[in-house]
């Protein structure tokens, strides 16, 4: 698989097998990703990587304040406060298109927070990623650390894994930064569900759509 190849297959897997991920795997994985670009080599990540009982711990310490109302807040605002279309639109055709592959209805409401709660799980996947920035970084390292996930998204695919972004990981940061040890002078900027994809569910099947080149971009000569 070249790297065009890779971008376009990449994709979001909400389901995966029981199967463990080596440490030699995951060190290869991040191995390849150090080396992706960041404005003056400042490589401002910080990874955690959790697995087995540390990740079962931080899973169900986030799922119970998700479920006992405690209220969510990022370090930073990730989403508009005010929607407008495109953006609006594309957000609810996202999710409808998920909904509809895990045949979850809109008026079920206890399924659909169910189905929200597995992300603080990882969607069970064996390996849970958490990534820390230091908190005197601007926006710019923002940008970076993108690049830098999209490196590992696609060096995971070189080994065979599957992954899935998280910016749901980064909606109860104390609890996050409490149970791995790190100061509150470090933002949690997201996690990443990483292991073997299951082939067999079809919410791995959906794809979202995107847009065309001429439609985002402007030739000028």
């Amino acid at each position: 698989m070249n790297v065009s190849e890779a971008i376009r297959n990449r994709k979001s897997v909400r389901k995966f097998l029981k199967r463990e991920v080596d440490t030699e795997i995951i060190n290869a994985i991040l191995d390849t990703a150090r080396w992706a670009a960041s404005g003056s080599n400042t490589q401002p990540w910080k990874v955690v990587v959790l697995r087995g009982e540390s990740k079962r711990a931080l899973s169900k310490k986030i799922e119970s304040a998700f479920w006992d109302g405690m209220r969510s807040k990022m370090d930073y605002q990730y989403y508009p406060v005010d929607w407008k279309d495109p953006y609006k639109r594309r957000r609810i055709e996202c999710g409808k298109a998920l909904y509809k592959a895990l045949t979850i209805k809109r008026e079920d409401i206890e399924k659909r927070k169910s189905q929200w709660a597995a992300n603080y799980r990882s969607f069970d996947a064996p390996v849970m990623m958490l990534f820390f920035m230091d908190r005197i970084m601007e926006t710019g390292s923002y940008l970076d650390y993108g690049i830098f996930l999209q490196s590992i998204m696609l060096s995971a695919m070189d080994h065979g894994l599957a992954t899935c972004p998280q910016a749901s990981l980064g909606e109860y940061p104390d609890l996050v930064r409490k149970h791995v040890g790190f100061r509150d002078d470090h933002v949690v900027v997201c996690g990443l569900a990483i292991g073997y994809e299951d082939n067999s569910d079809t919410v791995n099947h959906y794809r979202t759509v995107r847009e065309e080149v001429l439609d985002f971009t402007q030739y000028m000569e």
